[in-house]
């Protein structure tokens, strides 16, 4: 079920888009039956672009034996723990597909030229006196995340890259800012609608 939920959820984001040491600081992964790019990219937290890129490949089929490049990614244990951690006081009660999307539209803002360039500084961020996610503001940012929120960031970052590239979301129940609910919505997942 959750599996299920899960592609419909990547489906719909095709719209859109405990150290500090590097984890998959690169080498070498030799392909085993039944796996495909997307196993790697969630094993070694790198995104199937970046796997497809340094392969030199043209689709996403590999073959059992072949050997893969696996790309050095910046983004340490850390940083998974600390999206994992928002992605869990987020989206606490949503569905899993909207747990990957959170941790998406982090990941879109580190790759935008409008947001910092680290996971850190994007979530910690503060803006005119606000911050950027609230979370951030009322401390349950500090909460130990679910392994559902891990895993979802574990989906995202092999996602990475890819849709459109939602950088917002907000549930407009709750929500009291006229801005955000200007922003062109390109998605809904649960009680969370993705905004560009």
């Amino acid at each position: 079920m959750i599996k299920k939920s899960f592609i419909l959820g990547i489906a719909a984001l095709s719209f859109v888009t405990f150290s500090t040491q590097t984890f998959a600081a690169g080498g070498e992964h030799t392909v085993e039956k039944g796996e495909s790019l997307w196993d790697i990219g969630k094993e070694k937290s790198v995104s199937v672009i970046q796997l497809k890129e340094a392969n030199n490949l043209k689709s996403n089929e590999i073959q059992p034996g072949q050997t893969i490049k696996i790309p050095e990614n910046n983004v340490t244990t850390e940083d998974r723990e600390l999206l994992a951690q928002l992605v869990h006081a987020e989206a606490k009660g949503e569905p899993y597909a909207g747990k990957v999307a959170v941790a998406t539209v982090v990941l879109n803002r580190v790759d935008s030229t409008e947001f910092p360039d680290t996971i850190k500084s994007v979530i910690y961020q503060v803006s005119n006196g606000h911050y950027a996610f609230s979370p951030v503001q009322n401390g349950q940012i500090n909460q130990a995340p679910s392994q559902e929120a891990r895993d979802a960031v574990q989906e995202a970052l092999a996602f990475r890259g890819q849709g459109k590239g939602s950088l917002f979301f907000y549930n407009p129940v709750t929500s009291t800012s006229d801005w955000i609910t200007s922003r062109d919505t390109l998605l809904t997942i649960g009680k969370h609608r993705f905004a560009k």
